[in-house]
């Protein structure tokens, strides 16, 4: 029986985890299915089981020595040296045991996910606990050590024979899928993130715009630090719906990093929780528009896993089941209630953010002139073709 939206989950996204201390922490996935729950919006029913990415298909992207590599550091079989290598060990990947297992679980998910949408058994499918797309061929990056959203976009193009629109709204540049696709005219993709001048990777820049074959299917929106709501949506908007319109999708996935909110501890942008209620409905309609509705949907970053994340991926969900009303007034007391037992700050109680959030930006208008300039630089490529 054929379901409108599936969400992939398991208890077992918790095991890929560095430490106790490090900010990548899949307990916002286990906060977010609470939350739904609790205000039931999703059902036993809906839940899909995960399975293992098998090494072949992790092979579509990464190369066979590094998850060699991956497979004998969870064991505490490779030398430091070698694991530094492959980047892994490092302050932001450290090593822990089991690690090639839990990885290819979350790059499993966003298969069961893919598989779900494309043979037709599911319009949409979210797995919150993939979008690890700074992920490498050969190397681990930034939190990431497999790239689940390149291995399944990859994983699409061979054996559905679909062209893939991504769209990145992480705060961080999408490099390791940007890289994957670069020479790829099936694949096209979108990256909408905080200027790399001040935040990792540094990539991402406006004119990085693919290469060979795939010149043209590459699209950056680096924006200033400090971007508002407004200036963020506007680019976003604007940017997704004139790329879609001239790329045609098949499919659409979104990585969709909570992590641009002002609350996060690790970027620099301004943004509320309202860009979360905003992002996947235009995905959303975008799906429907051009690809017979199928979207698949993962996480990505987003460090203030208390005040922020939850709510913001809770939005995701609601939309696949177009019941965003219910994203209105409180929260439920008593998922308030049990998380704010281990939360280290105070729980926001509602669906919104407190007004005000911050104080008032001095460079307010700046940045969006600034912003614009960027949205119509990466466009000129789309306007410039159309009119031949």
């Amino acid at each position: 029986m054929k379901k409108d939206s599936v969400f992939v989950y398991s208890p077992l996204f918790l095991s890929y985890k560095f430490s106790n201390k490090h900010p990548f922490n899949q307990l916002r996935v286990e906060m977010t299915v609470d939350l739904l729950k609790k205000m039931k919006a999703l059902e036993e029913d809906e839940i899909i089981e995960p399975r293992y990415a098998t090494e072949e298909e992790l092979q579509l992207i990464h190369d066979e020595n590094f998850i060699r590599a991956v497979k004998l550091a969870g064991e505490g079989k490779l030398s430091e040296q070698e694991a530094l290598n492959y980047g892994l060990g490092t302050e932001d990947t450290p090593v822990f045991q089991g690690m090639h297992e839990a990885s290819s679980l979350l790059v499993g998910g966003t298969l069961t996910a893919v598989d779900y949408v494309m043979t037709g058994k599911a319009v949409h499918a979210l797995n919150l606990g993939g979008g690890l797309h700074h992920g490498l061929s050969g190397k681990a990056s930034g939190f990431c050590i497999y790239n689940d959203s390149a291995v399944a976009i990859k994983y699409i193009v061979e054996k559905y024979g679909a062209k893939v629109l991504y769209i990145d709204t992480d705060a961080h540049h999408g490099d390791g899928v940007q890289w994957a696709f670069y020479d790829d005219p099936n694949v096209c993709t979108v990256s909408i993130h905080e200027t790399g001048k001040y935040l990792f990777p540094g990539t991402g820049d406006v004119h990085e715009r693919g290469h060979g074959s795939g010149y043209g299917f590459c699209f950056n929106f680096p924006l200033d630090a400090f971007t508002e709501d407004e200036s963020w949506l506007n680019v976003y908007k604007e940017a997704v719906r004139e790329i879609a319109e001239y790329f045609k999708p098949d499919v659409i996935v979104t990585q969709n990093g909570a992590d641009a909110h002002y609350y996060d501890p690790l970027t620099h942008l301004c943004a509320t929780i309202q860009i979360y209620r905003e992002i996947p409905q235009v995905a959303h309609q975008l799906a429907h528009q051009y690809c017979g509705g199928k979207w698949i949907a993962v996480g990505g970053g987003g460090y203030d896993i208390w005040r922020t994340v939850p709510r913001a991926w809770a939005f995701i969900w609601l939309e696949m089941k177009q019941q965003m009303k219910k994203a209105n007034g409180l929260l439920p007391k008593d998922w308030v209630e049990n998380w704010q037992k281990i939360s280290p700050v105070p729980l926001i109680t509602s669906w919104e953010d407190p007004n005000p959030l911050y104080k008032p930006i001095p460079r307010k208008k700046e940045i969006e002139e600034k912003n614009s300039r960027t949205l119509q630089s990466a466009l000129r490529y789309i306007r410039q073709n159309s009119m031949k």
